[in-house]
């Protein structure tokens, strides 16, 4: 989950290294109306649509566009409500998250609910501390849920957490925006198919192709 505003190199290597990690299927779900993040400085349907030119051709990973399709804000535990009543109750779902987002968690919605319908995956950076980091409520919460064990996620349905540690990925969206508006070197930073995508469609006040 995310704004993917743009999607770029480092959050395809996060999306691989848990696809090979977990064994599992991952879908970037781009957010319509991040409640946490304020207004995107892209469209929903152009973020949408870098993201499918991002993922076209990789296995194991696609895009889910059904928080674009609500009207609502895009919260977390009633995207977790709508996949569970798709899958039901006993297939496992973890959500990857970055760790500044799991740090955040309790400003989310009903956020002691969500281990309730999906194991939580955190996309930790080289070198972060998660343990010291976490607020009081949030270690309470979470605690006792940590596994190192890809089997144990397996195993159960929901309501484990894991430590994902994640290569180095030097690439951020802020800075990615700031580079192409700068006119400074970026192209690099994001898939072929999406960099010619944001040039031809002048985002982020990029020149034209």
């Amino acid at each position: 989950g995310g704004t993917f505003d743009p999607v770029h190199d480092g959050h395809l290597a996060v999306a691989l290294h848990a696809r090979d990690v977990l064994h599992a299927e991952v879908s970037l779900l781009p957010a319509r109306d991040p409640p946490h993040k304020g207004p995107t400085a892209a469209a929903a349907a152009d973020r949408a649509r870098m993201c499918e030119l991002a993922v076209a051709g990789i296995a194991g990973i696609d895009v889910d566009e059904r928080e674009l399709r609500r009207a609502t804000p895009s919260w977390t535990i009633d995207t977790l409500r709508e996949l569970r009543g798709q899958i039901g109750d006993r297939a496992p779902l973890a959500l990857l998250v970055g760790a500044d987002s799991f740090l955040g968690l309790p400003t989310w919605k009903d956020w002691r609910e969500l281990p309730g319908f999906a194991h939580f995956v955190i996309a930790e950076r080289p070198g972060s501390d998660l343990d010291a980091a976490m607020a009081p409520q949030l270690a309470a919460e979470f605690g006792a849920r940590f596994t190192a064990s890809v089997q144990d996620l397996h195993a159960a349905p929901a309501g484990l957490a894991f430590r994902l540690r994640q290569p180095a990925t030097p690439e951020s969206a802020t800075e990615l925006r700031r580079r192409i508006a700068a006119g400074e070197p970026w192209q690099d930073l994001v898939p072929p198919a999406v960099a010619g995508y944001i040039a031809r469609h002048r985002l982020y006040g990029a020149a034209t192709a």
